[in-house]
């Protein structure tokens, strides 16, 4: 196999949404604001700090409208939230802090999907292009469409890289040209494996060379850095993770969370990658993120350390 590492990546850090909405105790917006101020500071450009979701679902969540409000801005850092319909974008759009850009998320699993967002597979592509519609309407750019449960889950099985394309190909067809600039596969479950992704993101790219992929890896059984791996041998540059790997996903029992900022930051780093991100001040963030949350978290970087020599 050919090796084509990208010369950088975008990490996306997610845990301030993802991680507070998996924690069973619901923490107070201060606390929020602390990790999310202090990851702000660490040369990360992208943070999704919250879900515009029902409380009742997500209660974790429940303070994303007072969150927002009192950000503090930071030079050079994108503050995102993520949302799931018309509802959540007008709430999103109601900000002056966040850059709210056009996001759909779709599933690979019918089951999941219906358990998730309570909708079929065809309801979901049409919302897709009513969204799309909207999106255009706003002039909001079409970002982003998210393929979640894209290797398995535990209702459907093993989902093979084919039947994730036939939906690609479904959504892209009811965009009518207006696709996004890109499409993120997401392993929600933790069933991928680093053989299916490089699988997947390579018929992808041949499929569709126009838009770019990206992965969204959660490390429920162990395989996520090694998933990571994968995606930047096929040259992926669009990274979704979360500071010392805090969170889940609360319609997937047993979820781990996304694989640790720090870690991939360490690893591509490793490689040549550049990540633009300050390593020790993620370590920082990694042991707060733990201190905050009070349960241990799994990140491998903060415990480790970086590379030293002893004199």
């Amino acid at each position: 196999m050919t090796t084509s590492y990208p010369k950088s990546v975008l990490l996306r850090e997610n845990g301030p949404r993802e991680g507070f909405q998996a924690l069973a105790a619901v923490h107070p917006t201060e606390t929020k604001l602390e990790l999310i101020d202090a990851l702000a500071q660490t040369g990360v450009r992208s943070i999704e700090v919250t879900s515009f979701v029902r409380a009742d679902r997500i209660p974790q969540l429940a303070d994303a409208e007072e969150l927002v409000a009192r950000l503090t801005p930071r030079t050079g850092v994108r503050y995102t939230a993520l949302y799931l319909n018309e509802r959540g974008l007008e709430r999103a759009l109601a900000s002056t802090t966040l850059e709210v850009g056009g996001f759909f998320l779709l599933a690979a699993s019918e089951a999941f999907l219906k358990h998730n967002q309570n909708r079929t597979l065809d309801q979901a592509l049409a919302e897709l292009a009513t969204m799309a519609e909207l999106f255009a309407a706003r002039n909001l750019p079409f970002e982003q469409l998210m393929i979640s449960t894209c290797f398995g889950d535990e209702y459907q099985g093993r989902i093979e890289c084919e039947a994730v394309l036939a939906i690609v190909a479904q959504a892209f067809q009811r965009l009518n040209g207006a696709l996004p600039a890109e499409v993120t596969f997401a392993d929600t479950t933790g069933w991928g494996n680093p053989e299916a992704v490089r699988r997947l993101i390579s018929e992808f790219r041949s499929r569709h060379p126009g838009v770019e992929p990206g992965l969204h890896l959660h490390d429920t059984r162990g395989t996520g850095m090694a998933n990571v791996l994968s995606g930047l041998q096929c040259g992926v540059e669009r990274f979704d993770a979360s500071v010392a790997g805090l969170g889940g996903c609360p319609f997937a029992p047993g979820a781990a969370g996304n694989v640790p900022t720090e870690d991939v930051a360490f690893l591509c780093e490793e490689l040549g990658i550049h990540t633009g991100v300050n390593l020790e001040k993620y370590i920082h963030c990694a042991t707060l993120a733990e201190k905050l949350v009070g349960v241990p978290l799994p990140g491998k970087l903060k415990q480790g350390g970086l590379l030293k020599v002893r004199s």
